[in-house]
């Protein structure tokens, strides 16, 4: 724990459908409408997200370790000074106490955005998230709810973070009926997808690739809107390979159909954006078309969710596929240090792998 001390003390249905937007912005899908566009990285991003989320709803909190000075990574810079202490504050370092309140906030009809510093910290806070967040509305037949949670988590590699500053514990949390999981991969999708999830009627756990911070920029809306949730996007039209992946993990996949295409080799790659529910229809339509399918996470390959896609796409696909679902995923291990560049899924092996599962 030494990192996060020095950088900052560190109900009837499962989900339900919305019923009305908490806004009046709108978009296309990707996020275009009426208003100006501006370059801005992701951790920008997300403020721009939160600022508007506290200035269109007074029912708006956003509460964490550290976030009233801004953040161990500064996504929450300003808020406290133009929404006040009332409405954003500094909490114990507790997680299960952060997404405690939050769930006790949110019954009460609020909108309660919880930062987890580090997503390897969320663990603390399994219980109140999966046996509190997710039954809330089951257990009470839909008398009662929690569904104005949004709980924040940067996750993933980072280049020097080790085993306790970048891990991925998508996998953990999709397993749980009851919330939904969500996770962007630039600063447009994370503005748009955050702002969806906070006013969605439904508790979220929303990861950010914390190495795409400062890293990813591009062109963002300037306005309110918001993009669906649990509707993947093909990115990048292909015929011959499908391949599928979310947050950080899609820019290492777009070099690797780069490289590909080289070769002469036409890659469809497809951003999941919602891992909770997640869009098989569009997976399975692609890979009907292509006859092959490779998946990619950081997190280790045992247990993660390329496997339930996998499961998925052979229960639907089976006699339209030419090759066995690949996976490239981060090792059965602890997440190392000075050994990051052998554990990540990077371009080379997602190239080796393409070209096995086309020339299989």
């Amino acid at each position: 724990m030494g990192l996060r001390n020095i950088i900052g003390k560190r109900l009837g249905l499962g989900l339900v459908r919305r019923r009305k937007p908490f806004s009046t912005a709108t978009c296309d899908g990707n996020g275009n409408g009426n208003g100006n566009a501006k370059s801005i990285n992701l951790y920008s991003a997300i403020n721009q997200a939160l600022h508007i989320a506290l200035e269109t709803d007074n029912r708006a909190f956003v509460f964490g370790e550290d976030v009233s000075f801004g953040g161990v990574f500064r996504c929450t810079t300003g808020l406290s000074d133009r929404f006040g202490k009332a409405r954003v504050f500094n909490t114990p370092l507790c997680e299960q106490g952060i997404v405690g309140f939050g769930i006790g906030l949110a019954a009460m009809g609020n909108r309660a955005i919880a930062e987890i510093q580090f997503a390897d910290y969320i663990y603390p806070a399994f219980d109140q998230i999966v046996n509190e967040a997710a039954k809330f509305r089951y257990r009470s037949g839909n008398q009662f709810n929690c569904g104005g949670l949004t709980i924040r988590a940067p996750y993933g590699a980072v280049g020097h973070g080790g085993h306790y500053h970048s891990q991925s514990p998508e996998a953990f949390f999709c397993h749980v009926p009851g919330i939904k999981v969500v996770i962007p991969r630039s600063p447009r999708q994370a503005k748009g997808l955050l702002l969806s999830c906070i006013r969605d009627p439904n508790p979220v756990v929303f990861f950010e690739p914390k190495w795409l911070y400062r890293l990813a920029v591009e062109e963002v809306p300037e306005h309110d809107y918001m993009l669906p949730l649990s509707e993947a996007e093909v990115i990048r039209q292909g015929s011959d390979i499908t391949l599928v992946g979310w947050g950080a993990q899609l820019s290492v996949m777009e070099q690797a159909c780069n490289e590909a295409e080289k070769d002469g080799i036409s890659c469809e790659l497809i951003d999941l954006k919602t891992l909770l529910p997640w869009d098989k229809e569009t997976v399975e339509a692609s890979v009907r078309k292509t006859g092959r399918v490779l998946i990619s996470h950081e997190a280790p390959v045992t247990g993660g969710f390329g496997a339930e896609i996998s499961a998925s796409i052979v229960e639907r696909c089976f006699l339209r596929l030419e090759a066995p679902v690949a996976r490239v995923c981060g090792l059965d291990t602890p997440f190392p240090l000075v050994f990051e560049p052998f554990y990540m899924p990077t371009k080379n092996k997602i190239l080796d792998a393409i070209k096995a599962t086309v020339n299989y």
